[in-house]
C-alpha cells in the first residue's frame, strides 16, 4: 500500500510517499481501506521529533480516517475511526470500539474530519472540564483560545448547539467572523485583551470552563477570566510548558488547572468516548445543529503541502490527506 512516512525529523519535506506492507489487524481490531485521513497538530509535532508513538502504535503519522471496513467485524461498513497513529496511508488497522459510523448525510471526506477532533473536545471540555456540571448548571460558559483551528471549531459548534454561552479567540478579523458565524463571540487576541473582553462579554463574571492549545503565559492571565469555581483544561503547549501561578487564588476562588493528552490512553477509554459521541454528538450532526468544517483536501501525496499550511496558521477548520 501507500503511506506517507517521516523519513527523519525535520520540516515538512520529511514527509515521503512509499510502499508499507497492509498492516493485519489484531485481536479486536479491524482493517479499513482509507478515503481520506485527517491532518492534526500531533502530527506536526510527530514529524519534528517532539510527539514519538505510544508503544505498539505504527510509526506512520496519522490519527483519524474514514474510510470502509475491509477485514474483522462489520466488514463493508463506512466508517471513521482514531487511531493511535498509521492513518497516512491507503489502509489502517484500528480498534473497533474507536470506529463510528459516518454521519447520515456526510461524504467519507467529511467524515475523516470527526474523530480526534471531536473525541478530543469531548473528552476534554465535557468530561474533565464538567461543562454544564459546575455550580452555572446548563448556563454555564466556554473560551476556546485557537477558536478556528480544527479543535476550536469542534467545541465552539458543541457548546453552542448543547445550550452553553461561547467565546473564542483567533487571530485575525476573517478567523473571528469563522469563530462568531458557527455561535462563538470572538475576540481577536492581537488587537484586544481576552481577559478583559471576557469579563466584559460576562458583565464581570469570567467564564466557567476554558480549553487552552496555548498554556505558557496564558495560565495565569486565565486564572483572572474564569468564574469562581472555574476549570482550565490544557491540552496543548503551544506557548510553552512552563507557567506561574498564584496558588492562593485558586483556593480563594475554587479553581482547577488540569490537562491530559488522548493518544496513550487505553482503548477502552477511547471506546467509551465513541460510545458517547454516537449518543450525543452523531445526532447534532445529522440534524445539521454540528458541521464538518474543512479548509482544504489534498491529494495525499502532498502531505507537506498540507503541513506548511497548519504550521502557517493560515488555515480555518481541518485540513485533510485524500487517498
Amino acid at each position: 500500500m501507500r503511506a506517507i512516512a517521516i523519513s527523519r525529523p525535520g520540516g515538512p519535506e520529511v514527509l515521503q510517499l512509499t510502499e508499507r506492507p497492509v498492516p493485519r489487524p489484531g485481536p479486536g481490531e479491524v482493517l479499513i481501506k482509507v478515503v481520506a485521513s485527517g491532518v492534526n497538530r500531533p502530527d506536526v509535532l510527530q514529524r519534528t521529533g517532539r510527539y514519538p508513538p505510544p508503544p505498539g502504535a505504527s510509526d506512520l503519522p496519522g490519527l483519524e480516517v474514514a474510510g470502509t471496513i475491509v477485514e474483522g467485524e462489520n466488514a463493508g461498513s463506512e466508517v471513521c475511526a482514531l487511531l493511535a497513529g498509521g492513518g497516512y496511508a491507503e489502509y489502517a488497522a484500528a480498534p473497533l470500539g474507536q470506529c463510528l459510523p459516518v454521519p447520515k448525510g456526510l461524504s467519507l471526506i467529511e467524515a475523516a474530519s470527526l474523530p480526534e477532533t471531536f473525541f478530543t473536545v469531548w473528552s476534554n471540555v465535557f468530561e474533565r472540564g464538567q461543562l454544564g456540571r459546575g455550580e452555572g448548571g446548563l448556563q454555564e460558559s466556554l473560551l476556546v483560545q485557537g477558536g478556528s483551528s480544527g479543535i476550536g471549531v469542534a467545541a465552539i459548534q458543541l457548546a453552542h448547539a448543547l445550550g452553553h454561552p461561547v467565546f473564542a479567540t483567533a487571530g485575525s478579523d476573517e478567523k473571528c467572523r469563522a469563530c462568531e458565524s458557527l455561535g462563538a463571540r470572538a475576540i481577536n487576541y492581537r488587537t484586544e485583551d481576552f481577559v478583559e473582553r471576557v469579563r466584559a462579554f460576562t458583565a464581570g463574571r469570567g467564564v466557567d470552563v476554558i480549553l487552552d492549545m496555548v498554556a505558557g503565559d496564558y495560565v495565569p492571565r486565565e486564572l483572572d477570566a474564569l468564574a469562581e469555581g472555574g476549570r482550565v483544561v490544557v491540552i496543548a503547549t503551544l506557548g510553552g510548558s512552563a507557567a506561574t501561578l498564584d496558588v492562593a487564588r485558586l483556593l480563594r476562588r475554587r479553581l482547577t488547572v488540569t490537562g491530559s493528552t488522548l493518544r496513550p490512553r487505553p482503548v477502552a477509554f477511547k471506546a467509551a468516548l465513541a460510545q458517547r459521541l454516537q449518543e450525543v454528538v452523531w445526532p447534532l450532526i445529522e440534524a445539521g445543529k454540528v458541521r464538518p468544517v474543512i479548509h482544504s483536501v489534498f491529494p495525499a501525496a502532498e502531505a507537506a503541502q498540507a503541513h506548511a499550511l497548519m504550521e502557517a496558521g493560515a488555515h480555518i477548520g481541518k485540513l485533510l490527506l485524500r487517498w
